[in-house]
């Protein structure tokens, strides 16, 4: 059983003061280990961000490389159709230039033979 106990207003006070400054002394007590926790999770915080940022500079690099690595296939296959547009382009004049050539030799055999028969009828 409890023991009845008069509990008058400075009694109350008394408890309340006594309650508050064992509530402050163990807030003073846990000081150095919050600081401490709160130094720990600055340093993780920091640590995350350092990793985070690695990982983004990481991203940037392969993103980089990727499009070097495409603007170097990009310009091999500009380079191939350039050639093979040069390619068709000699073949196409080649032929062009021989036919001109055949026309030509033609036209002169025929000048010869016309010259020739011109000259056995004097």
């Amino acid at each position: 059983m409890r023991k009845p106990k008069d509990n008058d207003l400075a009694d109350r006070r008394s408890a309340a003061a006594d309650a508050k400054a064992a509530l402050l002394q163990a807030h003073r007590a846990a000081e150095p280990t919050r600081l401490a926790r709160q130094e720990e999770r600055l340093a993780t915080a920091k640590a995350r961000d350092e990793r985070r940022a690695e990982r983004a500079q990481a991203k940037r690099d392969e993103q980089e490389r990727v499009q070097a690595e495409a603007s170097q296939h990009q310009a091999a296959a500009d380079a191939a159709a350039r050639a093979e547009v040069e390619a068709r382009e000699k073949r196409l004049n080649d032929r062009a230039r021989r036919v001109v050539e055949d026309e030509a030799a033609r036209k002169a055999e025929r000048d010869q033979r016309y010259a020739n028969r011109k000259a056995r009828q004097r």
